[in-house]
Parts: C-alpha cells; structure tokens; sequence
C-alpha cells in the first residue's frame, strides 16, 4: 500500500494543469449504453473510479480502450444487464448504468450501492422517478430489479435535489416515449455536461442548469463525442494548496463560472485571484482572514470542498465556522488535522476553527477522497514531515496529485509502506 509523504513548508509557484472531471466523465460513459454505436470521449482522466467503470462497461458487452486520456467505447453489443455488488461497492456511481440499461434493454439488474464512509447517499429519488416513467421495480436480495418495456415521459418532482438521480433520469428520460420534465433538478456543470451531450446524440433538452428540465424522448441516439470539461473540485484544491503556503500559482483549466462560491470565500480570506486566459492565478496571503462557510448543492458552497477550505482555516488568524448540511458524517479529517496541531471543535453538523501559529507534520490516515486532500494540504504548510497513508481514497479522484505538487515546488513523494 502507499503513502504520500511531504516536507512542509515551501510556497508553491508555477503552472498545473487541470485533469478532465471524474465526476462528469463517469455519468458520460455510462450514457454511451444508449446508443448501438462507437462513442469516443476526450479528456477522460486516468483514475481509479474510471478503471471500475470500463471494467463495468466491459462486463455489460462494451469494448472499451483508453489510451492519452482518450476513451473508446463500443456499445453495438450489450450481452448483460446487471451492475455486479463487486463492482458497484467499490464506486457507487455504478449504479448510473441504472437509467440507462434500462431505457436501452428493457430490464437492469444493478447492486444496491449502500452507504459510504461520508454518510448515507440511498438512490430511493432514482427509484422514485423511474417508477413514474413507468417501470417497474422491486428489490432482490440486494439488487434493484427494473423492467419495462418502453418507459415513457413523465413529470418527476425530486424531493431534494440530487445529482445522480437527476443524472439517471436524464438518461432514462432520453429514450422514453415523450416529453420528460424534472422538477427541482440538480444544477451541478457536470449535469448540465450530460445534458449537453445527450443534445449532441439527438435528444431533445431544454432548461440544464436550471431547476426544471425538460427532455423529449427519441428513439435512437447516434453515437457520443465530446470533451470532459476540467475538474472544478480539482482546481479548488489547487488553489488553496496555493493560498495555504502563500504561494503564485497559474491554474490552467479552472472555469471561474463552476468556482465562483469558492472563489468569493478565497478572496474574503484574502487570496488574490485574477483570470489570465484560460487560468486562474491564485496568490497566497502571508496568513489567511478567518471566514465562515455553509456548504449546499450547486451554485453553493461544494461539500467536496469543505475538508480542503477547513485545512485552510486551521491557518487563519481568528475563528471560522463551518457548517456542513449535505453529508451528516463528513468531518472524519478533523481528528487527523487536530494530530498536526489544529484547533477544532465539532458540534453537531458544524466546526469550530482556531486558527493556530504552524502546523506540525504528523503521520495521518485518509478516511475518504477529500478527506486525503485536506490532509496534503496541511502538509504542504506544516513544519516537518507528514506521511499521509491510506491514499487509494485519493487514486480515486486526483490524478498524480503528488506530480503535479511537485513541479510547483512541493516537496512531496510516494513511497510504499
């Protein structure tokens, strides 16, 4: 197993470069199922969670190659309709392979996901809307059996808004008979990037990124080609890794208009952002103002950033509060953070920050994807040496992160423990 290990205490400077989304390309090859065609996605960053999904395509009858960052999907033959419990375990954002089957074969047969180290995520808001398209679902031992023949529109209010569900529909609703309209649909880029790419196949939508949408159903759709748009979640860790060490770094690919809640707390702790192009340049100030964040669905404050903008508060020069209302058990960093010297107190689903002096460096252990991240950041800024261990939460999600940490100065290395 790995470790990354890093020696504090350098101001990163330099250029990175973004990777394509995990959480755009994931829902993108899994809608490929709806087409009997050749697809061809670009951008597709080699992670983890992009193995599972070839792996799951595979299983279903895809031929799948990716080489450069460049994926090949050939779905002209769908032998199977169940999404495996050893596969969909490991990234529950298999069961997106939900909708689609199931528009596409008539019948799916997909794992429960179950809950995950950050709290429960039940796809019951899927269910929900694929049962008002029409299909009909039970449970088996441990599966969600849908079948139906030839799903048609319908109008499905979601209780709360939900990315995968919202995502699942989407795709479900391309090949229903008739119109689709989602009520209080998850605004999120990567959502309106599936939209856009099921408009780019024949389907016919209209309001992505707005609360209501609306998809006319088709009966074929050609094949899939298009772009991964750049990981918004992966520009805000670079940023703050530059604001935590006062440092000047140009990020290439960070979309202003998917940062803007994180960009405006930045620049009220005092970060200095400016557009050059197409990148962001991040300046660090010697010590961050302290600022109180909410987390929420999009346009909000990203839950996916909240453990990374802690880190950044535990250097703060005064007392920050956040409060996380999407995931109830998401502050498992804070026990790791407080090992290298951070002043934190949890109450309920919120944290109190004191901002303290220096780091130090300490062994710690991830306990999920941007829980690994937080955990780089400080060391990035603590004295001495971290080793963070358990980082196959962080293959995930980040592509070579300690790489490209490095061309900007950090010093900071794998190893095998």
């Amino acid at each position: 197993m790995d470790k990354i290990v890093i020696n504090g205490g350098v101001p990163l400077r330099g250029e990175v470069q973004v990777s394509g989304a995990k959480n755009s390309a994931l829902p993108l090859l899994f809608a490929t199922l709806l087409t009997d065609g050749v697809s061809e996605i670009s951008n597709v960053p080699e992670l983890r969670d992009i193995s599972t999904a070839i792996k799951l395509l595979g299983e279903l009858g895809a031929e799948v190659t990716l080489d450069n960052h460049r994926c090949r999907i050939d779905s002209r033959r769908i032998e199977s309709i169940q999404a495996s419990y050893d596969l969909v375990k490991t990234m529950r954002a298999s069961v997106l392979v939900l909708g689609p089957l199931l528009a596409r074969c008539g019948h799916a047969r997909v794992s429960l996901p179950g809950g995950c180290a950050i709290g429960a995520r039940p796809i019951n808001l899927h269910l929900k809307g694929l049962e008002a398209l029409g299909a009909k679902i039970h449970i088996d031992h441990g599966y969600v059996e849908a079948t139906a023949p030839r799903l048609r529109g319908a109008r499905i209010s979601f209780d709360l808004p939900t990315v995968g569900g919202t995502e699942n529909l989407l795709m479900a609703a391309a090949l229903a008979q008739g119109e689709t309209v989602l009520e209080n649909a998850a605004r999120e880029p990567e959502v309106v990037q599936l939209a856009q790419a099921l408009m780019s196949m024949g389907v016919k939508i209209e309001g992505a990124g707005t609360a209501i949408v609306q998809i006319q159903g088709v009966d074929r759709l050609d094949p899939l080609h298009c772009q991964v748009i750049p990981d918004r979640i992966e520009a805000g860790t670079f940023m703050i890794a530059a604001a935590m060490t006062a440092g000047d770094v140009l990020v290439r690919g960070a979309l202003r208009k998917d940062l803007e809640a994180l960009i405006s707390k930045l620049i009220e702790a005092g970060v200095r952002i400016s557009e050059e192009g197409d990148a962001l340049r991040v300046i660090g100030p010697k010590k961050p103002t302290p600022v109180d964040i909410r987390t929420s669905v999009f346009p909000g404050f990203p839950t996916d950033m909240q453990a990374q903008f802690m880190a950044l508060m535990t250097l703060a020069e005064g007392s920050s509060r956040i409060a996380e209302t999407v995931f109830e058990n998401r502050f498992m960093h804070v026990c790791e953070l407080q090992r290298m010297g951070a002043d934190i107190q949890i109450d309920g689903n919120s944290a109190m920050i004191r901002g303290v002096k220096q780091l130090t460096g300490a062994p710690v252990m991830a306990t999920d994807l941007r829980a690994s991240a937080s955990l780089i950041l400080a060391g990035l800024a603590a004295e001495n040496t971290t080793e963070v261990s358990r980082i196959y939460h962080l293959d995930r999600g980040y592509e070579r992160i300690e790489e490209k940490l490095a061309t900007l100065g950090a010093r900071i290395r794998r190893e095998r423990e």
